[in-house]
């Protein structure tokens, strides 16, 4: 089975929430499933701009990124969390290679245009080859895929990594999508985690100010995932990671689950 699991949030900043993602990253690849590993770590990119006295500013769950923070996006996505992603698949006990949306072309991103003004180097996917993902699943490893990747001109573009890793699910045809993260799940107007979400309940949702934030660009993805025919997609706290190979059966009740209809 092929899975890729999109790591962000607290995961990325809490060491033992990190090893345990990791581990069942490896754990799973240990069975003898193709994972795929996508990244964020805006919290580190956010901390780093601060050292360096800029501000960070989103739009709709989007970070809005001048040069000089696209170049603050490859420090730290393609390297140091990249990298500490890859050691803690390595301790797991599993081979790890880390990678960016850039390398290989894996990922061609266009500059995204919002009505709410000019992102900057933001960009959205306009092709995926998923071959090197492929390679490096045949030698047996875990690919550990930061979002960065390449647009016009061959300059890198910041991507949203939730928007990354449903093209990356879409493109090597993946039985399963896991967004894990922070939040529990998609809350209702209630407050409440809503456990199975259909995709048509979505935009009213967005219009009523239900769903806001980094869960647009979430759900979003969420739906681009499933009408690229990935078949299941759930979002579940990071912390709950251990629970992945709940996946497989029909016990798993952590998050939400998107449906297409």
């Amino acid at each position: 089975m092929r899975l890729v699991v999109k790591i962000g949030g607290a995961a990325i900043d809490e060491p033992a929430t990190l090893r345990q993602c990791a581990g069942s990253a490896a754990a799973l690849a240990g069975l003898g499933h193709q994972v795929l590993v996508v990244h964020g770590g805006g919290a580190a990119l956010t901390r780093l701009l601060g050292r360096l006295g800029k501000q960070a500013q989103f739009v709709d769950g989007l970070r809005v990124t001048d040069a000089e923070t696209r170049d603050a996006a490859l420090m730290v996505l393609a390297g140091i969390v990249n990298k500490k992603l890859v050691a803690a698949i390595l301790a797991a006990g599993r081979p790890a290679v880390g990678l960016c949306g850039g390398d290989g072309a894996a990922f061609k991103v266009r500059k995204k245009s919002h009505p709410k003004g000019d992102l900057g180097f933001v960009g959205e996917i306009e092709s995926a080859d998923p071959r090197w993902i492929e390679a490096l699943w045949a030698a047996g490893a875990v690919p550990v895929m930061s979002t960065v990747a390449m647009g016009p001109e061959f300059e890198y573009y910041n991507v949203n990594a939730d928007s990354l890793a449903a093209a990356a699910a879409a493109a090597c045809k993946a039985d399963v999508l896991v967004f894990l993260t922070d939040v529990a799940g998609v809350k209702g107007a209630d407050g409440a985690v809503i456990g199975s979400l259909a995709a048509a309940q979505i935009p009213a949702m967005v219009s009523a100010g239900v769903i806001k934030g980094g869960m647009l660009p979430k759900l979003r993805a969420c739906q681009d995932a499933l009408q690229g025919g990935v078949v299941r997609v759930r979002i579940m706290p990071a912390a709950q990671a251990g629970l992945l190979s709940g996946l497989f059966g029909s016990g798993l009740k952590d998050g939400t689950e998107v449906r297409l209809s």
